[in-house]
């Protein structure tokens, strides 16, 4: 099985099925398909799936034409899981969530795999790339790939490779970050470095599931605790009257032993919120209190509540309360230039504005009617920027520094800008740095 199988990846015959057609599946997808791969792409969305098969993506920087392009060299989407047993490697890119508990929630991972066993067979390689805690391949996709008297490493093949996409981010493509692969077994390994070695420029092979599990956990914990960090400097510094951009600006001029990072309204996306508490869920088990993670989630859960701290006293300065006044949040994506909206800080912004009793609007060029999310709801479609609708409103608080965004019409015809990013961090007068 496993000689058939590598000979099958290395000669890109073998046909590759995506498990979840997100902001992971898709660019993966479309990375296999360019390389002469068919692939078959399933997700239980079956608007989505039609949209793909007509040549729509959803997703705001993948465009029409890719998926177009793939189409034509053969990809398909399906909702039909039983056509997992067409498939030589199975990719699950399904999400992962918290619960309101903040413990992560398998149920996408679980829910995937249940409905993909009873098709899976001899000869394939089964990857999850989801973020999860270590130990997750061999306690959740393990026992159910193997009810069926499969061999883990002999007649199938089980692989952990964390994704590492990042959206909108024009420096790196899927082909170009490099890949983690760690395998159940040796002989799951060399599958896994088989199948991705083909797509990705390099492989990164680790000794197990939990090592390579563990990694994306550290990556994004490494990111959490220094945003962390500096949310909580920026809160010192504000408090001391000093701009901490500059400060920033100045200290990573040091050629050594510093990495800038910078302040915001709070932490999103579909991995820095949410990891690090995989981790400190997962820890616990072993009887373990991870603070130094935990303490670093206190402080960038807060930064919401802070940034509408300032926007209330910013009111309060003109004689104006909360309650009753108009408020404009400008960006709503969880990050500059895209339409992901996974975890974004600004909704919570948004909300607690809300429950304070003032009326809220958004501006997103991105992001042109709210969508659908699991945990909020808002009937609202993006304003227009004018002269006319700035001025209409109390305050603008600006949460996502979109470059679509004319931030001199901005300043110019804006009551109060509350500026969480630091994008008028040299303007005075009407601007409030949060």
């Amino acid at each position: 099985m496993k000689t058939e199988l590598l000979q099958k990846l290395k000669r890109k015959e073998g046909i590759i099925g995506i498990l979840g057609l997100g902001y992971v599946g898709q660019p993966l997808l479309l990375r296999y398909s360019d390389i002469g791969f068919k692939v078959l792409g399933f997700d239980i969305d079956k608007e989505k799936v039609n949209e793909l098969n007509r040549g729509h993506s959803r997703i705001e920087h993948i465009a029409d034409e890719k998926v177009l392009r793939a189409r034509k060299d053969g990809f398909e989407a399906t909702s039909n899981f039983s056509r997992v047993a067409e498939c030589d490697a199975l990719i699950l890119c399904v999400p992962t969530p918290l619960n309101k508990y903040r413990e992560p929630d398998m149920s996408f991972v679980v829910s995937t795999t249940d409905m993909l066993k009873p098709y899976v067979r001899k000869g394939q390689v089964v990857s999850l790339e989801s973020t999860t805690y270590p130990g997750t391949t061999e306690e959740i996709l393990l026992p159910r790939i193997t009810e069926n008297g499969l061999i883990v490493g002999e007649d199938i093949f089980l692989v952990y490779s964390p994704e590492r996409e990042d959206p909108g981010n024009p420096n790196f493509e899927t082909r170009t970050i490099p890949k983690v692969v760690g395998g159940h077994t040796e002989a799951c390994r060399e599958i896994g470095i088989a199948l991705y070695e083909q797509a990705i420029d390099q492989i990164v092979p680790v000794s197990s599931t939990k090592a390579a599990e563990l990694t994306k956990l550290l990556e994004n914990i490494h990111r959490a605790v220094n945003i962390g960090l500096v949310n909580e400097m920026k809160v010192v510094a504000d408090r001391m009257g000093i701009d901490i951009f500059e400060v920033i600006d100045a200290a990573k001029t040091k050629p050594f032993g510093f990495t800038a990072y910078y302040p915001g309204p709070g932490l999103g996306g579909h991995c820095i919120p949410i990891d690090p508490f995989y981790l400190t869920w997962k820890a616990r088990e072993y009887g373990l209190h991870t603070r130094f993670i935990e303490l670093s989630g206190e402080v960038n859960q807060a930064m919401p509540d802070y940034v509408v701290s300032k926007l209330m006293d910013a009111l309060n300065d003109k004689n104006k309360s909360l309650r009753g006044s108009k408020i404009l949040v400008l960006g709503i994506a969880y990050k500059k230039n895209v339409d992901d909206m996974r975890e974004s800080p600004s909704v919570e912004i948004m909300e607690l504005i809300q429950a304070k009793g003032a009326e809220v609007a958004y501006s997103d060029p991105h992001v042109p009617k709210f969508p659908k999310m699991r945990e909020h709801s808002f009937d609202l479609n993006s304003v227009e920027l004018t002269a006319a609708t700035l001025s209409s409103f109390d305050a603008v608080v600006l949460t996502t520094d979109h470059d679509k965004f004319d931030y001199e019409l901005i300043y110019e015809h804006a009551q109060i800008i509350v500026d969480s990013r630091g994008k008028y961090r040299h303007v005075n007068g009407k601007v409030v740095k949060a």
